[in-house]
Formats: structure tokens, C-alpha cells, sequence
């Protein structure tokens, strides 16, 4: 097996996996105990958690707070239905975004999904036009899951920032992969699948003094923002996996950079979508004018890819990231997204690309 699905999910790196086990029995049983309780085990769960936590906002804003949440969904929705005023986002963003509109709406408040440009950039201009004083909040992914474009962050703060709304940043596929500690934001949603830690649980970063409202009540466990009992072995598997990608974070981005290269190399008479200048080079979005994408995924069963999100795979509907930025549902349909990273290696590439190549038709470089 090939794995090139990297924005689907990552495979467990073994020190997140090492550092979960200890919080999911631990020495002679003991690790199980419950963080919010008062006794030595609970402290000791809680120091797991708090170290966890310590760790996953190193590579985040100075001045705000980690809430650990169940992942990137619940940290989006917290951000989203938490404040006041109308929300603007991006025809291109997550699920996760978009489909808050109804609840938005329902609390008597406007959601606006305003269009990208042909690369997946944001349309600064129809921002600009549709801000206002009744904004609340503008929501912009750093860097897209399916097509790897990267928003201009900075210029969107910018305008948010001039009509007084509060910014919310979907750091999903960016967190541990560049550098977002400079980033200009009250929000910020992770998820610790996407950097080799476990799936279940996420985070959202959110900047001192901004007091969103909670989405679920009982004991208030995370800054009174977020209730239910933590588990210390998700936790400190999400730590464990942000303190590796700060340290890796350079070797990486090289390693990623390396692949990359290889694979337009091979790649080099298929269509990319989405920008070629600003994006992660780890998300490979290509099209071939032809290509029966079904029928390509089961003649090379051994190479793991995506056909578009892998959030929405299975509904039949070509990609809604792709149409917005002005493929047709022909071109849309003929095109796959490879994602690779720190555990895929170059001859996983060539053989990846030679299968897919020759099943597509082509002829092997």
C-alpha cells in the first residue's frame, strides 16, 4: 500500500502514540485517572494535560488560550455560532464552515459565502464590497484542503480588522506545517490527525478577551468555553505530536518541497488546479481531460488517493472547492488530489505516479 491521502488524515507518528499509552493504563493501571479529579491520580492526568496544552500552543499566537475540543469540526462550530454579527466566509472553505450557515441564520444573524479567485485566493474586492458594520466575524481557511491554495491571511485580517469584525482562521492543514505564530487572529481551529497525532480531538486557539459563547454546558472543564472530561491520552498524543512537528517543522517542509518536485517532474503534461505559486506543496491537485477518476481509483488499489475531500467522498457530487474556482463538473470529475509528507518517500512517488499514469492511459516518462 501507498498512502497519498495526507489531507484526509496522517498515520500516528510513534511518539504521539507512546505518549497516549501512558494515559491509557500507565504504570501498574494507574494512568486512567479522570484530569478534573482532586486525588493524586487526577493531578497527575491533569500535569499530562497541561504540558499537552503548553505544547500545542507553541506553534500558536502569543496572547490567547488552547481549548481542546473533539476536533477541528467542534472548534469551527464553537467560533462560528459563539459570536455576534453576520459571518463572511469563502465559497472554498470546509464543510465545517459552510455548514453552519443554517444555525447562523437561525440565531437571526447573516452568513455570506463570498467567491475565490481561478486560483482558490480569496476575492479581496467582493470582501471589501460585502464587510460592514454589522460584520462579526470573517472566516478563511489558511490553507486549503483540497486544492493546497493559501488565502492572503494578512490582507483579509486587514480588511476585517478596519470594520471592527473578528477573524476565525482554519488552520486544519497548516498548523505544524508552517509557521502561524505571527498570525493576525481571535481563532484558530487544529485538528490532531492532520499532524500525525490521534483523531478525536483538536483545538481552538483563542485570543485574550474574546469570549465566545459555549456550545455545550455541564461543568465547564476548558475555560469554562468547553464541558466533558478530557481524555489525557488524546491530549497528550496531540501534544506530543505539535512539540515533533515544531521540531521537524524545517526538515519537513524541506522533505515535502523534495517530493514535490519529483512528482511535477512525472506529472508534468497533467493540470494542476489551484495555485501554482501559493499553496502547501504537499497537496498535489491534478486533472487529465478524460480521466474516469472511479475507474482509476479501483485499477490501482494499492495507491491510496482522493478523488476531492475525503470529508465529502461518496456523495457523488463533483467537489465543491473545484466548481468555485471554475472547472466544470466535467473537469472536476477528472481530476484527484495526492497528499504526501514526512513518512512518504520518494520511490513511494514514482511508483505511486507510475501506476496511476499507465492506468490513466498515458505513457510512463
Amino acid at each position: 500500500m501507498i498512502y497519498l491521502d495526507y489531507q484526509a488524515t496522517t498515520p500516528l507518528a510513534p511518539e504521539a502514540r507512546e505518549a497516549m499509552l501512558r494515559w491509557l493504563e500507565g504504570p501498574e493501571g494507574t494512568g486512567f485517572g479522570n484530569p478534573h479529579s482532586a486525588h493524586r491520580m487526577g493531578r497527575s492526568a491533569s500535569a499530562a494535560v497541561e504540558t499537552a496544552r503548553e505544547r500545542v500552543a507553541a506553534l500558536l499566537p502569543k496572547g490567547g488560550r488552547v481549548v481542546f475540543t473533539s476536533g477541528a469540526t467542534e472548534a469551527l462550530n464553537t467560533a462560528l455560532r459563539g459570536t455576534r454579527g453576520d459571518v463572511l466566509t469563502f465559497a472554498t472553505e470546509h464543510a465545517a464552515v459552510l455548514d453552519c450557515a443554517k444555525a447562523v441564520e437561525a440565531a437571526g444573524r447573516g452568513f455570506t459565502v463570498l467567491p475565490v479567485e481561478r486560483d482558490g485566493r480569496a476575492d479581496l474586492a467582493a470582501l471589501r464590497d460585502a464587510i460592514g458594520p454589522g460584520t462579526g466575524l470573517v472566516a478563511a481557511m489558511a490553507i486549503n484542503n483540497e486544492i493546497g491554495t493559501r488565502h492572503p491571511l494578512p490582507e483579509i485580517a486587514r480588511i476585517a480588522r478596519e470594520a471592527g469584525a473578528l477573524v476565525l482562521v482554519d488552520g486544519v492543514q497548516a498548523y505544524g506545517r508552517v509557521p502561524l505564530t505571527g498570525l493576525d487572529a481571535d481563532f484558530i481551529a487544529i485538528s490532531a490527525h492532520k499532524i500525525h497525532g490521534p483523531k478525536g480531538i483538536g483545538a481552538l486557539w483563542v485570543r485574550d478577551g474574546v469570549e465566545p459563547d459555549p456550545l455545550m454546558f455541564g461543568g465547564g472543564q476548558e475555560a469554562h468555553l468547553r464541558s466533558g472530561t478530557l481524555s489525557p491520552a488524546l491530549c497528550a498524543g496531540l501534544g506530543a505530536a505539535a512539540q515533533i512537528a515544531e521540531e521537524r517543522m524545517t526538515a519537513d517542509a524541506e522533505h515535502v518541497e523534495a517530493l514535490w518536485a519529483r512528482a511535477r517532474e512525472l506529472f508534468a503534461d497533467w493540470t494542476l488546479n489551484g495555485s501554482a505559486t501559493e499553496r502547501w506543496h504537499g497537496n498535489l491537485n491534478l486533472r487529465r481531460e478524460g480521466l474516469d477518476v472511479a475507474r482509476l481509483m479501483s485499477d490501482c488499489r494499492t495507491v491510496m488517493f482522493s478523488a476531492g475531500s475525503a470529508c465529502a467522498s461518496g456523495s457523488g457530487r463533483p467537489s465543491h472547492v473545484l466548481t468555485a474556482i471554475g472547472l466544470t463538473q466535467r473537469e472536476a470529475r477528472a481530476s484527484i488530489r495526492l497528499g504526501f509528507g514526512r513518512y512518504t518517500s520518494r520511490d513511494e512517488i514514482e511508483r505511486a505516479a507510475r501506476a496511476i499514469i499507465e492506468a490513466a492511459g498515458g505513457q510512463w516518462p
